[in-house]
């Protein structure tokens, strides 16, 4: 565990014990993720038992954000419609135990392709045109979820739900930002007066992309789980698809747009391109996307926002990971091309 984000075992493995039927003798074993941005996971381990703990990051942080209680609610009721969802064990709201409110769920295990494959594979044509078929497939499956037959119509409220994102990333622009950027006005101004009308309610994941899916080693098309739920909600399935679109780059963006999240997509064989992403979405969906260039744009400003939001942790000093360090010039990067794809139009 990094040194300034360790926890009392001893208090967590005492809570485990009187949550968790059937764990085996033993000490308690932890150790931390190393990769995420946001929030902390860490996997615990006692004899052949693993699960895993999610917590808050360190520091004040945004309201409404990294919610535990809602994320492990949220898993508890779409793990039965959507298997792809780990399921959660129990939820601690006591900040005594660790210093922050916590979740521990089941642990699913496979690999995280984020920027490069796992060793041992070589990438083909093939297999990336695949793996990106599964990402688009994949997320048309969680859309395609019944929100009223699974009990989550009380997640979100539909109505209105783009013009509050609009306004509500906006807001936690203006918030966290740490310097002036002069395309965020003309671009904030576009996307306010800009919003589409929304397709029929979906469930939004809200953080879908491909290094937040649990692949299995053998067969990389294989999902064996979704992962990061804390900002799932009820609302425009398109909104969702846009955030994705956002995290999908390709051989020919710039080199400053492929730096903010560095992904094997941009250097991959044969990954689909956003267009050819966009059109198996709509085959595969039934679904409309003649206003995807409104999300996409949207997409790349909330993606602004969540590294800026990460930035601002480290320029006042409420974490120390060097990671961090750089996001002040992602975000411009991102600005400055929302900005130039507003313009462009569809």
């Amino acid at each position: 565990m990094r040194e300034d984000e360790e926890f009392d075992r001893g208090k967590v493995e005492a809570y485990m014990r009187e949550r968790i039927e059937g764990l085996p003798e033993g000490e308690l074993e932890v150790r931390q993720f190393p990769s995420g941005a946001s929030n902390l996971t860490y996997l615990l381990k006692i004899g052949p038992w693993e699960g895993v703990l999610r917590r808050p990051p360190l520091g004040p942080i945004p309201p409404k954000a990294h919610d535990m209680g809602r994320e492990s609610r949220v898993l508890s009721r779409i793990h039965d419609y959507f298997p792809l969802a780990p399921e959660p064990y129990f939820f601690i709201d006591d900040e005594s135990v660790i210093g922050a409110p916590f979740y521990v769920m089941e642990r699913r295990k496979g690999v995280v392709i984020d920027d490069s494959f796992p060793e041992g594979i070589e990438p083909n044509p093939g297999l990336c045109r695949a793996l990106s078929e599964t990402v688009v497939e994949t997320l048309v499956r969680l859309h395609a979820v019944d929100i009223e037959e699974a009990g989550l119509g009380d997640l979100g409220r539909p109505e209105g739900f783009l013009g509050r994102q609009v306004k509500g990333w906006i807001g936690r622009y203006d918030k966290a930002k740490t310097e002036e950027i002069d395309e965020v006005g003309p671009l904030t101004k576009w996307l306010s007066e800009n919003v589409p009308e929304s397709p029929a309610p979906a469930i939004v994941h809200n953080d879908y992309k491909l290094n937040n899916l649990l692949l299995n080693p053998d067969d990389l098309t294989e999902v064996r789980a979704v992962l990061d739920w804390e900002m799932t909600t009820i609302g425009d399935p398109l909104f969702d698809l846009g955030n994705s679109l956002s995290y999908w780059t390709q051989p020919d963006d710039p080199e400053d747009l492929k730096e903010v999240l560095p992904s094997v997509v941009c250097s991959g064989p044969k990954f689909l391109t956003r267009k050819e992403f966009v059109g198996l979405y709509a085959e595969k969906s039934g679904r409309d996307l003649s206003d995807i260039h409104f999300y996409l744009v949207l997409g790349y400003f909330r993606l602004a926002v969540i590294v800026q939001q990460i930035y601002l942790r480290w320029h006042r000093g409420q974490t120390r990971d060097e990671r961090f360090a750089a996001f002040g010039p992602r975000v411009r990067g991102l600005i400055e091309h929302a900005h130039d794809l507003a313009g462009r139009g569809g």
